[in-house]
């Protein structure tokens, strides 16, 4: 099975080897604020009326900029350690190569290790972006950009389910074949490897309820292109004085993978589309499903739903030096019609799948969705799904005329059953330096929803002016120095250019 992740990290790779609340705009990640230190391509989707403060340089209207990365995993439960052996999973998907050390004692504690460990992932790519500013027009600008956020939240009992498959502690018999004669045998935790290896299904005589089983698990992946756009302009005052701006965005959104699982006391349920790329047998439910797609054209996945999202935002700027915004972001929908799959609460009474050779928590969601799995699927003509829309609120003072910038942002979600939706209300203060014209460094604290303490940290590079910039950050220097650290992160960005 290949996972989305593989498609991430692939080109992410390609590309350099040859946080959800910034994106992919790595000069803001460093510091933990965006609201109103971003302003041309880079504030789509965040602050759109930051499009008409200008470039922010002198004599240069343009900015271009592509190949702008993002990636994070953090988790107020797991440390660094663990989320590392999560991220070298993934890492291993990339490379095609399979971890076969993974035993049964190494499931046992790996499904100890993330049960009820709320985990969240996220990348970002842009592909390319752009921007005019003309004082008179306002600025505008236009950006396509690849966008993945995975959450889970999963029960001791479904962990275990994923990471053991066939063996869990749920089944108590295991149907073997050895030696060509099949048996059913108890289920217990001393059966040996090659036992273990000979099991074709585990089965369970008084079995539960999919919604009993689950209870309290919450799983929220979505992977969406963006070609974002948006415009914004100053409407009345001066800068020097009292300033307000406003903006409009939106994009077009074309999604390769959505799967939705919640399961507590107001009710369980699925929805799930998810791109053939995936590779994920369904069975024969697929026959009857008619929404069933089976067709993956060239080497990124088929697109299985479409949409679209609509930003609003305002900005005041006053004496000078104190900027404010605030922005409705993502208000919209996107609708799936391929691979479309809800649940059926049916009793588990067997399972066929052995359960995860590595960290990849991600690849539960086969051992969740695929025949012989844990689910009982029912295939759907379509689903429309709200998208994960946020309100931001953020502030900021040049304390140092062109060196010292420091600001705060509050970030919250509309909807924290969307997929792709922050979790809670994060808050951060940030802020960057230039101790000289070419260098700027950032630094800030950010907190909230699963984001422990974390201090992100940055250095971006702006030569010739700021005709062409670059640069390096990560959501938590933390992670560098503590062992127990609660994520792990980097974003950088090499082809910036202003003219």
């Amino acid at each position: 099975m290949k996972s989305v992740i593989v498609a991430c990290f692939g080109l992410s790779v390609a590309f350099f080897s040859s946080a959800q609340t910034q994106y992919s705009a790595y000069t803001a990640i460093g510091k933990g604020v965006a609201t109103t230190f971003l302003r041309d391509y880079q504030s789509l989707g965040i602050n759109s009326s930051a499009l008409g403060w200008g470039t922010g340089f002198k004599g240069k209207n343009f900015v271009m900029g592509t190949s702008e990365f993002a990636f994070g995993i953090s988790s107020p439960e797991l440390n660094k350690e663990k989320l590392q052996n999560f991220s070298n999973a993934l890492l291993n998907q990339v490379r095609d190569k399979e971890n076969s050390s993974f035993d049964l004692q190494a499931q046992k504690d790996a499904a100890l290790d993330y049960a009820n460990a709320g985990i969240a992932m996220s990348f970002d790519y842009n592909w390319m972006g752009g921007s005019f500013y003309n004082e008179k027009l306002g600025g505008i600008a236009f950006s396509i950009r690849e966008h993945y956020d995975w959450f889970s939240q999963i029960n001791e009992q479904t962990t275990d389910l994923i990471f053991r498959g066939r063996a869990s502690s749920y089944f108590d018999s295991l149907t073997v074949a050895i030696n060509g004669d099949t048996s059913t045998i108890a289920n217990n935790p001393n059966l040996s490897e090659d036992t273990l290896d000979a099991a074709l299904f585990g089965s369970r005589n008084n079995p539960l309820l999919l919604s009993e089983i689950t209870n309290g698990s919450k799983v929220k992946f979505l992977w969406n292109r963006e070609f974002n756009f948006g415009w914004g302009r100053r409407i009345i005052g001066n800068d020097s004085t009292f300033a307000i701006y406003a903006g409009l965005g939106g994009r077009i959104i074309q999604s390769m993978a959505l799967f939705d699982l919640a399961s507590d006391e107001d009710g369980f349920g699925l929805s799930s589309s998810v791109s053939p790329f995936y590779g994920i047998d369904y069975g024969a439910i697929q026959l009857l499903n008619p929404s069933s797609f089976s067709e993956n054209k060239g080497i990124l996945p088929s697109i299985v739903g479409s949409g679209y999202g609509v930003d609003i935002s305002a900005s005041a700027f006053l004496l000078g030096k104190i900027r404010v915004a605030a922005a409705v972001n993502n208000i919209g929908k996107v609708t799936y019609t391929r691979n479309v799959y809800t649940v059926r609460d049916t009793v588990l009474r067997e399972m066929m799948l052995p359960g995860l050779g590595d960290y990849n928590v991600t690849e539960g969601m086969n051992q969740l969705l695929e025949e012989g799995g844990v689910l009982n699927l029912l295939g759907e003509e379509e689903i429309v799904v709200a998208n994960p829309a946020t309100f931001r609120l953020g502030g900021c003072i040049e304390l140092v005329k062109n060196i010292v910038n420091v600001g705060f942002d509050l970030i919250a979600p509309f909807d924290t059953n969307a997929p792709g939706s922050l979790q809670n209300a994060v808050f951060s203060v940030g802020g960057d330096f230039r101790p000289i014209e070419w260098i700027q460094l950032s630094a800030g604290y950010f907190g909230g929803g699963v984001y422990e303490h974390n201090i992100p940290v940055g250095i971006n590079f702006i030569l010739g002016g700021g005709t062409y910039e670059f640069g390096i950050s990560s959501r938590d220097a933390l992670s560098f120095f503590l062992k127990d650290a609660n994520s792990v992160s980097t974003a950088f960005g090499f082809a910036r250019f202003r003219f």
